[in-house]
């Protein structure tokens, strides 16, 4: 059973591990809003994973220590595992799905686990890992279904209350729900007024169909960068605690969480990974109401491939209108690339790619079409440049952001 004396035994046990990370006001990623962030992406291990995992190991009897761990993860569970097993001394192996972010499955061998690749995505390692439970005999650490676990993850609660006691709504990511299950309990019973809500990415949406249709379900597939909550079927626990304490479960897509990736980079200065992202984007683009009012959102991770960064960050630029590209139907003659650089110059963008094609077939043969690739401040300027090429007589065609 989940209970608060649990939460607060898991705070005592886990001042040995965890940091009490810090809640920090970021003004800049919604005017309209009082945000805060709690940085878990700068927890020990680079995620809020290490809580649940530390407190379940260390409630673990001699006899089940002795077996052997065996876990599944994404990757920040995965990390969390293998450091509260090398502190206990106890041997780990780790079932990962074959498309984690390598820098994942390296930290995690660092701390000593054995890592185990398995082809698809997290819940086909969670189905390896029970295999091999049942062949080998370990002990199972379940990433998020489990009270102790939950209870460990629900310590951030305490810490939001203690950091920001008037907090009128705290967001919260969603994969299979271990760690709003453990923050909302902990809320709602300790300030009740409080709104919480969770947000998963539009293109693993379990969490979220499952209490919109009030039954438990597995979807067919995810499809979403943040693969720290790339879950196809939640807990049957924290269904059962998500559908009880949490007020709203929204998503966001993948646009708009690159978009809280650049903006948590550039604003705040804090790197995230795709999942620690997702409540910033809801709270960015308003996902949930609360204007004008005290917000946490729940920065869970910070552990991102720098591949993926690199492609995110320039995602995220197209999102906020930093990066455009215009199509312009052109006499093919001398000077007029001078004349769109002239008017892009004068409105203050800047041109960082030409590509001339002369081949399109819907084209008269004197034609061409100038693509040209822009660095601009944002949507608006990217508007009066098109309406200055316009009004200089240029023909603007399939335009894309």
């Amino acid at each position: 059973m989940l209970t608060l004396d649990k939460i607060y035994h898991a705070a005592f046990v886990l001042k040995e591990i965890a940091r009490k990370t810090d809640l920090i006001a970021a003004p800049k990623l919604n005017p309209e809003t009082q945000i805060y962030l709690k940085t878990e992406n700068l927890q020990v291990t680079g995620s809020f994973k290490v809580r649940g995992a530390y407190y379940k190991i260390s409630q673990l009897t001699e006899e089940e220590k002795a077996k052997g761990i065996v876990a599944c993860s994404a990757g920040n569970h995965a990390q969390g595992v293998a450091l509260a097993a090398e502190k206990n001394n106890i041997p780990s192996i780790i079932c990962m799905p074959d498309g984690a972010p390598i820098s994942k499955v390296e930290a995690t061998k660092q701390y000593g686990a054995k890592v185990k690749l398995v082809k698809g995505a997290y819940d086909d390692a969670y189905t390896y890992a029970c295999e091999l439970q049942k062949k080998e005999g370990y002990t199972f650490i379940h990433p998020f279904d489990d009270d102790e676990v939950i209870a460990g993850q629900g310590t951030i609660g305490l810490e939001l209350l203690d950091q920001l006691p008037d907090v009128d709504a705290v967001l919260v990511p969603i994969g299979g729900g271990g760690l709003i299950s453990g923050v909302a309990y902990t809320i709602k019973h300790l300030r009740p007024t409080c709104k919480v809500y969770g947000v998963q990415a539009a293109g693993a949406p379990s969490m979220q169909q499952a209490i919109e249709k009030q039954e438990k379900i597995t979807l067919e597939g995810v499809s979403t960068f943040a693969d720290g909550i790339a879950v196809k079927h939640p807990g049957d626990l924290t269904y059962q605690l998500v559908n009880e304490y949490v007020d709203e479960v929204v998503t966001v897509t993948e646009d708009e969480i690159a978009a809280a990736v650049l903006a948590l980079i550039e604003k705040q200065k804090l790197i995230a990974e795709g999942a620690g992202a997702v409540a910033v984007a809801a709270a960015m683009f308003n996902k949930v109401d609360i204007k004008g009012k005290k917000a946490i959102c729940l920065v869970s991770g910070g552990n991102i491939d720098v591949n993926i960064l690199n492609r995110v960050i320039t995602r995220g630029l197209v999102m906020a209108g930093r990066n455009s590209m215009l199509t312009i139907a052109l006499e093919d003659k001398p000077g007029q690339l001078q004349g769109v650089s002239e008017i892009v110059s004068n409105c203050g963008g800047n041109v960082v790619s030409v590509h001339h094609d002369r081949a399109d077939t819907n084209m008269a043969i004197n034609s061409c079409f100038l693509r040209i690739g822009m660095e601009t401040r944002n949507h608006e300027h990217v508007e009066e440049i098109k309406q200055a090429l316009t009004k200089a007589g240029f023909k603007l065609v399939n335009e894309r952001p």
